[in-house]
């Protein structure tokens, strides 16, 4: 009989009794927890152990979790990674949304929102949307196999959610989707979404691949209901 590996979860933070409590509470739900408390050891350690998941605290010593973020997308390693931070300002999600960051979750945080935050992203990062291999629109090409955005040839950086969500809006063009259903069937949350992360990485989106995000041709806001992809 086969046995299946745990889901291991990569934890950098840097507060010690936070880090035990996660240790615990992740171990207990069935995951192998490693561990790290600094920016720099926090990347050796994902690149080397590649984890499935990787927990990440904002501020960190020797590198901030943000370098640590972007240091991981620059090396094509698409680990789901969710930011700990005790951050409220807008600014400061968007700085991670940019750096590659999946989602993030605000100090203090329930454990129980953590734990269902974690399987939902895990869940998602092996889902494909149904639908074709490819999506053509204006000049841009989306490749699912190979998960590209291209424009005219040269390719586009999106970080995992920013391809996951582009994905299921062109799989679903003309339809008004909801933001309850984006956060569903994207982000695979039924009640810890945030509507304000998905309308981030909506503006981030509009940003990559409209020519004037002020009157979007292509990823159209519905009022009262969500959003919606137009060719």
């Amino acid at each position: 009989m086969t046995m299946t590996r745990p889901k291991s979860v990569l934890v950098v933070e840097d507060d010690e009794a936070l880090m035990l409590g996660l240790e615990e509470n992740l171990t207990v739900a069935g995951y192998r927890v490693f561990k790290a408390a600094t920016g720099p050891d926090g990347l050796k350690q994902a690149l080397e152990r590649k984890p499935d998941l990787i927990l990440l605290d904002v501020m960190l010593p020797g590198a901030s979790g943000y370098d640590v973020c972007r240091s991981i997308r620059e090396k094509k390693i698409f680990t789901p990674v969710v930011m700990l931070t005790a951050r409220k300002e807008e600014f400061d999600k968007l700085v991670g949304f940019d750096m590659g960051a999946d989602d993030y979750v605000t100090k203090p945080f329930s454990i129980k929102e953590l734990l269902a935050r974690i399987k939902a992203i895990m869940g998602r990062s092996n889902r494909r949307v149904e639908g074709r291999d490819q999506y053509r629109f204006g000049d841009f090409l989306l490749d699912i196999p190979s998960r590209t955005l291209t424009q005219r040839g040269k390719e586009i950086t999106l970080t995992r959610t920013e391809f996951d969500l582009l994905a299921y809006l062109l799989a679903n063009e003309g339809k008004s989707l909801s933001r309850e259903t984006l956060l569903r069937d994207v982000w695979g949350m039924e009640y810890y979404g945030t509507q304000r992360s998905l309308d981030t990485f909506v503006a981030m989106l509009r940003a990559k691949i409209e020519k004037d995000v002020k009157t979007p041709k292509h990823i159209l806001t519905v009022h009262g209901v969500g959003y919606k992809f137009a060719s």
